[in-house]
């Protein structure tokens, strides 16, 4: 989930040094945000890589899903929690789920004191401003009334859409990299980036071209392409589908790890850093605290254990 990048453009195609030490950065790719677009009278239709990165994350996880539910034998004596129909139903309840919860939480934990004051800006969801823990939860939401609905087993078909997520994740974090947004801290590692824009390129006590983490990459290797792993190797070679609720366990403590983790390298949200608060702190005591992103990313690596837990005792 992302917010839009400001500003883009910036010239960095003459920039040799970094600080004062003289250390090489990356070259950002030149890569549009837009795929295509096509202007059809004062209207201007885009297709932008975060948009197809949704598109494909949702695609993918119905093929996952579809997949499971055709093989009983991973789910044991409970045999596949739902027909290979019905995921195609389910992903049109997931994506509702995935635009109000994603919008709404962005609304909510990150700006609700500019979006009290400007309600009517919360539908413009073009401008940017997405929460991925807003978004998980809208995912629940949906499942579970779609599961009731339908009288399904909730922890298993919830299992399933858990393992069916991290491909999402890692094209949705590759499109913000695109996009230049989200980008991570200033720093001088050897594979820091120049981002563009004149947001990005703002660092308080550095000279010459800013160069950043790229945070972005780090969250779609950790949430999507390990996460993703194991979880399919816990399902198809651990037996793990056998015990309801586990892999929704595993999915809450992987992604709610590597979000903590990578949150010592990303940029805090704007509205969080302050003179004061450099680190951009949402709890913070004697210089010490949490960003926003670990805040709401420690209840899900608690209730993961739990659920883990739970499903262990029950087989």
């Amino acid at each position: 989930m992302g917010r839009s990048a400001t500003l883009r453009k910036v010239d960095i195609a003459s920039a040799a040094s970094h600080h004062a030490n003289m250390i090489a950065a990356l070259p950002f790719p030149d890569v549009s945000p837009e795929i295509f677009s096509i202007e059809i009278g004062t209207f201007t239709f885009a297709l932008r890589w975060y948009a197809l990165a949704y598109i494909a994350g949702l695609v993918i996880a119905w093929r996952i899903v579809v997949g499971l539910m055709k093989r009983p034998a991973l789910w044991g004596t409970y045999g596949a929690p739902m027909k290979p129909d019905q995921p195609e139903d389910l992903l049109t309840w997931i994506i509702i789920g995935v635009v109000f919860g994603g919008r709404l939480g962005f609304v909510l934990f990150y700006q609700p004191e500019y979006y009290l004051a400007n309600p009517t800006d919360i539908l413009k969801v073009w401008e940017g401003g997405m929460s991925f823990h807003g978004g998980f939860l809208g995912v629940v939401i949906a499942a579970m009334i779609y599961c009731r609905r339908h009288a399904l087993p909730m922890l298993r078909v919830g299992d399933a859409v858990a393992i069916s997520a991290p491909p999402g994740l890692f094209l949705g974090r590759v499109a913000n990299f695109i996009n230049a947004e989200l980008w991570g801290r200033p720093t001088d590692v050897p594979w820091a980036f120049a981002f563009p824009g004149s947001a990005a390129q703002d660092c308080p006590g550095v000279e010459g071209i800013c160069t950043r983490h790229p945070s972005q990459l780090y969250e779609a290797g950790l949430e999507g392409l390990v996460l993703g792993g194991v979880m399919l190797w816990l399902a198809y070679r651990r037996g793990w589908l056998m015990r309801p609720g586990a892999m929704i366990g595993v999915f809450l403590i992987g992604y709610g790890a590597a979000r903590f983790f990578v949150e010592f390298f990303r940029q805090p949200d704007a509205q969080f850093v302050s003179d004061d608060n450099l680190l951009g702190l949402a709890f913070e005591v004697s210089g010490y605290g949490l960003t926003m992103g670990q805040i709401l990313s420690t209840p899900m690596i608690l209730l993961g254990l739990w659920m883990i837990w739970r499903a262990r005792i029950k087989t």
